[in-house]
């Protein structure tokens, strides 16, 4: 007699991991989550690339004698992002901007 084990399918989004009330509901709300882990993706390589850039720009300050940071130039980004996202970009922007921060 052979014991053969099988790996349970994953099971399909339920109504209840969605907080849907009706299947349909809940396959859209999937969908959508699927999409939003995607751009969630994309947004932290964006992230990256920019640390990485802002490090670049940084040493090269740093070594022609200048101060690691620009807060005429920070200044000029809070104040794009408020514009394009409102008050919750400001936030954002700081988060950016800390994020690449002392990484020279």
């Amino acid at each position: 007699m052979s014991t053969q084990t099988t790996t349970p399918a994953p099971a399909a989004t339920t109504v209840q991991d969605t907080g849907a009330h009706t299947p349909e509901a809940a396959r859209v709300i999937a969908d959508a989550r699927s999409r939003i882990d995607e751009l969630d993706g994309r947004i932290i390589g964006l992230v990256q690339e920019r640390m990485a850039v802002s490090a670049v720009i940084q040493r090269e300050r740093i070594n022609s004698g200048g101060r690691r940071v620009n807060l005429s130039r920070e200044m000029e980004i809070l104040s794009h992002y408020r514009d394009q996202l409102g008050k919750p970009g400001t936030a954002l922007a700081m988060t950016l901007l800390e994020l690449a921060r002392g990484r020279v």
